[in-house]
This record gives structure tokens, sequence and C-alpha cells, in this order.
């Protein structure tokens, strides 16, 4: 058995997957009208919305194989699958080098064929598949590819829909709803491995005056120009959101207090360089507080996010004193 590749994003991608507050809730008819949908369409016992998390496949809608909510990454056929934009389609798994000794094929279930069509978040993430598996060889025409696709892109709307509640608008960030939703996932694998965890809070500087001396349509676009110096600065791992007006979030893992301020430090000649070329007529600028726990132990991401603010109040009131 070929164990799956892991994709040049995954750390990103896992993110963008967990933020949507998906993994392990209950079905709902949006997806599962789709895999019946499926089901009937192309006379397969077997259709699923699957999920690929960090060290599991997780199935949103599963219709044929009810008795299985999730399986283990390293056996998932759909872990092959997001590794490619394009349609994944094993027309005989006993005569695959990749999958002829998968369990899924020599147990119980005995999968002979699978089709799966990356499904990918409004960014580009493939976070799972439309996938259909039969128990007898096959192969799609040209005609029911098309409809397979027609219904995954079915499915991403959903799972659109889905992110555009955990996206802030404006900046593309994630936002506040996100964040608290992602939040939680970081803090609680920090807190099983033992890792620190640190939180940069931030606000833009002159926001209101920006405001106000140039108007709204500016400052909207202000802060548009902010996040995407966040996003060039901080690491790929590093959950970047705004939490609301002008204030601004990121969450470490496994990242001390000094690591964390090293990576912030990597804002200023970002910043630097946008003034100096942008021909605004103002300049960016933001005040920030860094946190960290060393030891997360019981400590709530409210609790994080309260501390780190206690650190830029005081250190925005030293600069004024």
């Amino acid at each position: 058995m070929q164990i799956p590749s892991i994709p040049a994003n995954e750390d990103a991608r896992v993110a963008i997957l967990r933020s949507l507050n998906i993994l392990d809730t209950l079905p709902e008819e949006r997806f599962d009208r789709l895999t019946r949908l499926a089901r009937r369409i192309f006379n397969v016992p077997i259709a699923l919305v699957s999920l690929v998390d960090a060290e599991r496949q997780w199935f949103k809608s599963n219709l044929g194989m009810e008795e299985a909510l999730q399986g283990p990454r390293d056996e998932s056929f759909c872990a092959h699958a997001i590794l490619s934009d394009e349609l994944l389609e094993v027309p005989d798994a006993l005569k695959d080098p990749r999958f002829f000794d998968n369990p899924a094929v020599t147990g119980p279930t005995g999968v002979r064929y699978y089709a799966g069509r990356p499904l990918r978040s409004a960014c580009g993430m493939r976070l799972g598949t439309l996938c259909l598996v039969d128990t007898r060889p096959r192969q799609l025409s040209e005609d029911e590819k098309a409809s397979l696709d027609d219904l995954a892109c079915m499915a991403e709307q959903e799972i659109m829909a889905m992110q555009m509640a955990t996206l802030d608008h404006l900046t593309q960030l994630t936002n506040r709803r996100g964040f608290e939703a992602l939040g939680r996932h970081v803090l609680s694998a920090c807190q099983r491995f033992g890792f620190p965890l640190s939180v940069v809070m931030m606000d833009l500087d002159g926001f209101k005056e920006i405001n106000d001396t140039f108007g709204h349509d500016e400052g909207d676009q202000a802060l548009a120009a902010f996040a995407r110096l966040l996003l060039d600065s901080f690491r790929g791992a590093d959950v970047v959101a705004r939490l609301g007006g002008d204030e601004f979030a990121v969450l470490l893992s496994n990242t001390s207090e000094s690591q964390a301020r090293e990576t912030l430090r990597r804002l200023d000649p970002a910043l630097d360089a946008w003034n100096a070329g942008s021909g605004r007529g103002y300049r960016l600028a933001c005040s920030a507080g860094v946190y960290c726990e060393q030891s997360p132990g019981s400590v709530d991401l409210a609790e994080l996010l309260r501390k780190a603010d206690q650190v830029l109040y005081e250190s925005k009131r030293s600069r004024t004193g």
C-alpha cells in the first residue's frame, strides 16, 4: 500500500479546514442531498463527502458506509486525490499498485472502484473530495465525469458558504468567529504536546485620523493593505485574523515570546516599504502586544486574548506617558 504524500501547503490547508468548524459536526441535508444524487446518477453503492484532516479522513456525508464516521489518512484514497486538482479515478483497485493491498480493498468493504473529485475552498485549498466507491471495476464516461464535476461544484459552494461565515470580507483574513474556532484547535494541540503558544494583538495607529481626513473608503483600503502586510510578514502556519475595526490578532503555535517578537519584527521593513511607495498621503503604523504561555495548561483562548490585549494597552500607555 502506498502512503499518500503530504501537500506542500499542508499547514495552511489544515488551518483553513479547521477554521470552517465543520469537522465532527452532525450530518446536514445540503451535503446528504449531493451524495444521494451521486449514488443515484452513477449507480454506485457508496458516495461520500470526505474531508482530509491532519491524520484522518472524516465524512461529512456518508451514504453506503454509514458504520464509518472516519478513517486513517494513511489508508485514504481521498488523501491521494487532494494531491491534484484533477479527478482521481481508480478503475480497478486490485490492479493499482497504490491500493491493491489497502485494507479498504482487501477487507469487508471490498473497494474495487474509486473516483474522487477534489473539493476546494474559496482560496483554492483542496480540503477533501466528493467521491464514488463501487465494489466492481468500472470507468466513467466523459459525460459522467462532467456530471461528477457539477456535483462537486455544488459541494464547493456549500463549503464556500461556511467559509464566508468565518472570513472578514474586507481584508480576506479570518474573522473573530473563525479565529475563535481555529484558535481552540491550535490551543488544544499545544496543550496536548506541551508546546508554548504566543498571541500578538495589534491595532492600526491613527486609523481614526485616516478615516476623518481621507474618508471611510480610504480607511478600508488602509485596513486591507495592512492585512496583506501581515500575511506576508507572518508565517504560513500562524493564524492571522481581523477581530474587528482596526484590531488584529495573530496566534503562533509552538512559539516562545522571543520567537514571536522576532517574527513580529519582520513587519517593520514591510511597513517601511509600503509607506515609502504607496503615495496615499498617510503612513501605516501599528501598536502591538505579545503574550506567551510557555505551558498553556488549562488556560482558555479568551484569557490569552485578554492578557495579550493588556500587554498592548500597557505598551501604548508607556509610549504616551
